[in-house]
């Protein structure tokens, strides 16, 4: 194998991570016709080099694997206040509303008017404080241990406590909207969370950034037809939803505001 190949190989591997969110090692092996120890190696000198993250039998991107909810505050900050204002808008009174762990459900809370009166139910601490300081908001803040990662409280005792409740409005927070319409996580625990949140819940609604389309993480947390609204950016190609709109769903386009 010359120097030249291993790089192009590595660089087909490279692709495949920013697609498809994770990569395993026996189906490369099997495309590239090499051994799965010539791919593992391959993964290990792209985690040495930081351009991954190796996990038991493949790897995934490392930005998505590392990054904390604190890291994550300080990216698109624009975009996400573009996405927040214009699912803030939809978002009825009087109502029962989950608000999930996550950067963009933050700057949602953040966006939701002042005169605005609900009950708000979240696993983060970050935006139950936010929260807090809306005069129209009782908040209930789901206990559990924090996962620094996610920014919230997942596992077992988040998940009995949302088995109690019925919220009119699940605001879930994903990592990945692949191509049929399947949004995704990193992490297996907040997955399961998710899965909950959602089926407890009597409508979904997802602000997705333009990044996260056409991505795959590890953990489905939904497929299409399982939520009921979807917030996009407006350079979106309508052709790359066509999946999620013939599920029935609603896409809001959300446009950027006239200064």
């Amino acid at each position: 194998m010359t120097e030249l190949m291993l790089q192009e190989r590595q660089g087909l591997i490279l692709e495949r991570l920013r697609r498809n969110g994770r990569v395993l090692a026996a189906p490369l092996a099997s495309e590239f016709g090499v051994s799965e120890d010539t791919i593992r190696r391959d993964l290990r000198d792209m985690a040495a080099a930081g351009l991954c993250e190796r996990v038991y039998g493949g790897a995934l991107p490392v930005t998505k694997a590392k990054t904390s909810l604190k890291e994550r505050l300080n990216l698109h900050i624009d975009c996400k206040r573009i996405l927040a204002s214009a699912m803030a808008e939809t978002i009825l009174p009087r109502s029962v509303v989950f608000f999930d762990a996550g950067s963009t459900n933050l700057a949602i809370a953040e966006a939701l008017p002042e005169a605005l009166s609900l009950t708000a139910v979240t696993n983060s601490p970050a935006i139950a404080q936010c929260l807090m300081e809306k005069p129209e908001v009782e908040t209930i803040l789901i206990g559990g241990t924090v996962n620094r990662m996610v920014g919230g409280t997942v596992g077992a005792q988040a998940i009995m406590a949302l088995q109690d409740m019925a919220p009119d409005l699940c605001l879930i927070g994903t990592c990945g909207l692949g191509e049929g319409g399947e949004l995704s996580v990193y992490d297996q625990e907040d997955a399961a969370f998710k899965r909950t949140a959602v089926r407890r819940s009597r409508q979904v609604a997802v602000a997705v950034m333009a990044e996260k389309i056409g991505l795959n993480a590890p953990f489905t947390i939904a497929r299409a037809g399982q939520y009921h609204r979807l917030v996009v950016e407006a350079h979106i190609e309508p052709s790359r939803l066509s999946a999620i709109r013939e599920s029935g769903c609603e896409i809001v386009t959300a446009m950027p505001q006239k200064s």
